[in-house]
């Protein structure tokens, strides 16, 4: 057996066992171990599949070697079947290296996207808004659901800050069609050329904005937070321009004391779903320093490139007077910004999965 072979047949075995484990009435009970295992169980059922059909392959393969080694009559009817035979063999080999290449495992769960106002003032903040649109429509174009967090707008309708909790409606078969197997490429600045609309000369001026993206931690139990090591303060909602909007102190402000993260989450009425909105966001974070600390100290581990991203990094140019929109990671770029805005990113996350996985392959050949 092929070390590719052990380890697929690895795979099944666990597989098989996450599978009997999605079954016991103690996971049936509780939604967020049921969806934890259910993202496992969809990533080994890829390599699953692939790895029966090499299985098969292979007996058809042997069985028919055997036959023709043995001669007689049957053996002239085997031997114009071998050709094929080997040839889907090899087909089928190829695949299930493919698929055994290491992937993200996060690629399936779903995602938190924070984007903020950079330098320039207003222009900034309605560029942040203009993105906030298109990751909500490229989410409602994939059939995932859009949860407005929290959220700081201001006079002329821009964002200084949002926050939007992006899910699928349930858990992809393929964990490549997952909510974070694509949107996790979006971390980083987002620069805009275009004449703003508070430019009263016709000037084109530069700005941009930040986009965070966090894979959300569906287990609460994956990150153990003491409630010794948080504080959490409430205030009153506010909006543009610090106008009050709720009479009541709905808002929740929560403060990882050991690591000095703050979550403000305003959008709820009820201070209870604020508050559990806010832990979400802090799980998240608090898991993506944890993978980011572990990359740094262990520089074997291999990762995603979005996973050592320096989040400061220039990666992308909407250009508006020329419609045209530039990605600087993969060399990507169209002249159809009108329609990225409208939700239609699916090319320039494929450039960006292309080269990833490019790099994936070529580190699992060395």
């Amino acid at each position: 057996m092929s070390n590719q072979a052990e380890v697929a047949a690895q795979m099944l075995a666990e597989y098989e066992r996450v599978e009997a484990e999605m079954a016991s009435p103690e996971v049936l009970a509780s939604p967020d171990k049921l969806r934890s295992l259910g993202r496992r169980y969809a990533e080994l059922a890829r390599v699953v599949r692939v790895y029966r059909s090499y299985i098969g392959a292979q007996a058809d393969l042997l069985e028919a070697q055997e036959i023709v080694a043995a001669g007689g009559d049957d053996a002239e009817l085997f031997k114009p079947e071998l050709a094929g035979l080997q040839q889907a063999f090899d087909t089928v080999s190829e695949e299930l290296k493919q698929v055994l290449i290491p992937r993200d495992p996060d690629d399936a769960r779903d995602a938190i996207v924070e984007v903020k106002a950079g330098e320039g003032g207003e222009e900034s903040a309605l560029f942040a808004a203009d993105l906030e649109r298109m990751y909500e429509r490229y989410a409602e174009s994939k059939g995932w659901s859009v949860q407005l967090l929290t959220s700081t707008e201001t006079e002329l309708g821009g964002f200084k800050d949002v926050q939007l909790a992006i899910k699928a409606r349930r858990t992809p078969e393929d964990p490549a069609e997952g909510v974070w197997a694509h949107l996790k490429y979006e971390a980083g600045v987002h620069r805009v050329q275009r004449v703003p609309v508070t430019e009263s000369q016709g000037r084109i001026h530069t700005s941009a904005a930040g986009v965070l993206v966090f894979a959300e931690v569906d287990d609460p139990g994956e990150v153990e937070i003491n409630d010794n090591d948080i504080r959490v303060d409430v205030y009153r909602s506010s909006g543009p321009g610090g106008q009050s909007v709720n009479t009541t102190d709905s808002a929740v402000r929560i403060t990882h004391l050991p690591t000095g993260l703050v979550v403000s989450i305003q959008d709820e009425k009820s201070q209870i779903k604020n508050r559990e909105a806010a832990m979400r966001v802090l799980r998240s974070r608090l898991r993506q320093m944890q993978l980011d600390q572990q990359a740094e100290e262990n520089a074997a581990l291999r990762r995603s490139q979005v996973r050592t991203v320096d989040r400061s990094e220039r990666i992308r140019t909407y250009n508006f007077p020329e419609n045209r929109i530039s990605d600087h990671r993969t060399g990507y770029k169209a002249y159809n910004l009108d329609q990225v805005l409208a939700g239609a990113l699916e090319p320039l996350i494929d450039s960006a999965r292309q080269m990833d996985e490019a790099e994936r392959l070529e580190a699992a050949e060395r």
